[in-house]
């Protein structure tokens, strides 16, 4: 594929970016959570119907799930986006202060609603550049509700809804831009509920059978657990109900959420079951009652480094991500609210050492990543999990970030939400687009290129 083929996509991307950033803010202010994303899964689908796309709305059952087609035949080509919130992350948008004008309601804590708007640009600019120079390829929006804690691509995969796909593309926005292989942990979620007996906690404290008891019971036996399960593993955990707040009362219901993560889904599940008869031991030890219901089940990341070198090979094309100095100010703001600690945390987590255009250290004295990250054309452990690690498993899979936060900012965070609707965010998620729409064209041009992905995923897997 030629520079100019690369420049031309990208122009005709560019030229489009106005309406996707209106959709990305807007995204941003609704802050939908799981499963509820309804008013801007409605936002995308009119864009996709707008520019010709055939939209399926509630794939694979899922409200908030769907699907927008443009066709032109040969390989189909498959651009993931997502556009859930986080609960209780509100904050005030383009300030460097942690700011709420809505104490506990939900935020874009992860920039969801840059992924989605980014990757929906990707697929529009990708499909009329196929259909402008006659080149045959079906391009494939997934709209993917849910993914902080539903899980929803797992579902979809499930449902066979990838099964004719030849390739998946995606991106999630970061401090840093560039391609990083990651083998990341396969999660199982539980939900685990205790009920007991009610009981006054001091003149009939017997006859209570106490279900916090059993909670917390719990959470020793998983904290004494940590010790005998492997490092690479992680359990995580949040109390959802306590039983009220009354100290004088013998709490007769209880919960908790629990996240186990292991490099393998088997070994995921392995741990659970451990889990599992914890909780039971303290529901006999409590002579309390005890539930536990399957929330998600994600897989690992299965990297393609064939499509992933493609991927590096169109983000070194199309250079650095056109920062200005209002960006790299807000930026420096933002960046001030970071311990160095923090700082070196970002750029060992992303691994970012070495800048692919200048060859120099990446040191964190920068507030963005005006570079590109090299790619070493191997694979690294990643702590984290992703249902995109459930596509991977069906189809040849590869993501990149983009640069839409200040060197230092980590997911979750009241900064991220901060610089959800900045021009710095908007700059990263339509060069998002243009790196995940240029490696799709590549795609749709090169054949030997989707057959060496498929050989290699087929190795990995083990399928034939």
């Amino acid at each position: 594929m030629t520079q100019q083929a690369i420049d031309q996509l990208a122009n005709e991307i560019e030229a489009l970016k106005p309406e996707f950033i209106e959709l990305s803010d807007r995204i941003w202010e609704l802050a939908e959570l799981k499963f509820e994303e309804f008013e801007s899964a409605k936002l995308q689908t009119a864009l996709l119907e707008k520019y010709g796309f055939s939209v399926t709305r509630g794939v694979a059952g899922i409200e908030t799930a769907f699907c927008g087609e443009y066709s032109i035949g040969g390989p189909v080509i498959a651009i993931l986006g997502e556009f859930d919130a986080l609960a209780g992350m509100n904050q005030v948008a383009g300030i460097a202060e942690e700011k709420s004008d809505n104490p506990g309601a939900s935020g874009h804590g992860c920039g969801h609603n840059l992924l989605g708007a980014g990757s929906l640009l990707a697929a529009v600019g990708l499909a009329r550049h196929l259909e402008k120079n006659g080149i045959a390829a079906t391009v494939r929006y997934y709209g993917c509700p849910a993914e902080e804690g539903g899980g929803a691509k797992t579902i979809m995969v499930e449902a066979g809804v990838f099964n004719d796909v030849d390739l998946a593309l995606t991106w999630h926005p970061a401090p840093f831009n560039g391609v990083r292989s990651t083998n990341n942990l396969a999660v199982i979620e539980y939900d685990i509920r205790f009920k007991g007996v009610a009981a006054h906690a001091s003149n009939a404290a017997h006859l209570g059978r106490s279900a916090l008891d059993a909670l917390e019971l719990t959470n020793i036996g998983i904290n004494f657990l940590r010790e005998h399960m492997p490092s690479d593993c992680r359990i995580h955990y949040a109390i959802t109900e306590t039983g009220g707040v009354a100290a004088n009362v013998v709490q007769a219901r209880a919960a908790g959420r629990y996240m186990i993560r292991a490099p393998e889904i088997v070994g995921a599940r392995a741990l659970a079951e451990r889990v599992k008869k914890i909780a039971e031991g303290a529901a006999m030890m409590t002579e309390t009652s005890v539930e536990l219901e399957l929330g998600k089940a994600t897989n690992s990341l299965l990297p393609n480094l064939t499509l992933e070198t493609a991927m590096h090979e169109q983000m070194t094309a199309l250079g650095p991500v056109p920062f200005d100095e209002a960006d790299e100010a807000f930026a420096r703001d933002i960046q001030a609210t970071f311990s160095q600690e923090a700082i070196d945390s970002s750029i060992r987590l992303y691994q970012v050492r070495e800048d692919a255009f200048s060859n120099s250290r990446v040191d964190g004295s920068q507030p963005l990543h005006r570079g590109l990250r090299v790619f070493e054309g191997k694979s690294h452990f990643r702590a984290g999990s992703t249902d995109v690690g459930d596509v991977s498993w069906v189809i040849p899979t590869a993501q990149c970030w983009t640069p839409a936060w200040a060197i230092g900012t980590n997911p979750h965070t009241w900064q991220v939400v901060a610089q959800g609707k900045s021009p710095t965010a908007h700059k990263a998620f339509v060069h998002a687009a243009k790196a995940i729409a240029a490696t799709g064209l590549k795609a749709a041009t090169d054949p030997e290129l989707i057959e060496q992905a498929r050989a290699e995923w087929k190795e990995k897997t083990g399928k034939r």
